[in-house]
């Protein structure tokens, strides 16, 4: 199959063209002229790769054009740890998103595999399903709200299949070490102090093996609409510093209650699954521990 891929630099991104690669696909993708590629670094042989920002609208339809892609999947996106909830980087994200669609079923593209985000969700609805209401709280969100809004009308009238696959919480190896669990396991392989907050938070996170292997199901299925990507388990924050901890044996390096919540910080985000399990073949390989035994071996490998 021949399947483009955008933002195949990332964290999501690379563990999917990984995948991808392995199963067999012709794999073009499209990545910023700026984007370390360190991730996909042994995997460039196999690619076909356009670097080229997606807003340059000339250049990325000419490719599209040329190379006919049976199936895109998108994950380019403004993506900053830190700084990416309310830029305006959002808005050039959005439109850039819309052309790509547009002229993907204009060339006659099968399938587009949309990635949006859990926090497309009004997250006072518990137990989150692909039918519970939306409420965007940032920039970014209501940027996946319109884009997956407009995808829906564009497959009616295109005739273009539209999936989108909202990722929940994912960590593992590759993640970018300003996030949860690479700066939990990074301190403690440092042997630094860990601050955190008391650690209540019930978040829904899955392995990065089992997400690209999620979307890639979703991919191959025949769903359309929503589908979460989240293993369907809560558990606490405190829960997985606990359990880094206990693998490492450093339990005496955490400082509970040292930061504060952060501001409109939900306390309870987790996926209802059941479509994902049901309406595709996808099988979770990792459970919350042996996914973060393997994410610490890699870092342990690889921490510079």
């Amino acid at each position: 199959m021949k399947v483009c891929v955008t933002g195949a630099g990332g964290f999501v991104g690379s563990h999917l063209t990984k995948l991808l690669v392995s199963l067999g696909c012709e794999v073009h993708t499209i990545v910023r002229e700026s984007t370390d590629l360190w991730r996909i670094q042994k995997l460039l042989p196999s690619l076909n790769c356009l670097k080229c920002d997606l807003g340059d609208v000339k250049r990325v339809n000419a490719y599209l054009t040329e190379i006919e892609p049976e199936l895109c999947i998108h994950l380019a996106w403004h993506a900053v740890p830190g700084k990416y909830l309310n830029g305006r980087e959002n808005l050039e994200s959005l439109n850039a998103s819309l052309n790509l669609a547009s002229h993907l079923a204009d060339v006659g593209c099968k399938r587009f595999v949309g990635v949006g985000t859990c926090f497309e969700y009004d997250f006072s609805y518990g137990y989150l399903s692909e039918s519970s209401p939306t409420k965007p709280l940032s920039l970014y969100a209501a940027s996946k709200v319109a884009l997956r809004t407009v995808l829906e009308q564009l497959s009616q009238n295109m005739g273009m299949e539209v999936a989108w696959a909202r990722l929940f919480y994912q960590y593992g190896p590759l993640e970018n070490e300003r996030r949860l669990v690479p700066s939990v396991i990074s301190s403690l392989l440092r042997g630094e102090v860990v601050k955190t907050t008391k650690g209540e938070q019930i978040r829904d996170f899955l392995h990065i093996h089992d997400v690209a292997s999620a979307i890639w199901a979703i991919a191959s299925s025949n769903l359309s609409g929503a589908v979460n990507i989240g293993s369907g388990q809560p558990t606490t924050v405190r829960d997985i510093i606990t359990k880094i901890t206990s693998i490492l044996g450093t339990s005496h390096l955490v400082d509970w209650g040292a930061l504060p919540y952060r501001p409109n910080d939900p306390m309870f985000v987790c996926a209802n699954n059941q479509l994902l399990r049901e309406g595709t073949d996808w099988e979770q390989k990792y459970d919350l521990y042996t996914g973060l035994e393997d994410t610490i071996s890699w870092y342990q490998n690889n921490l510079g």
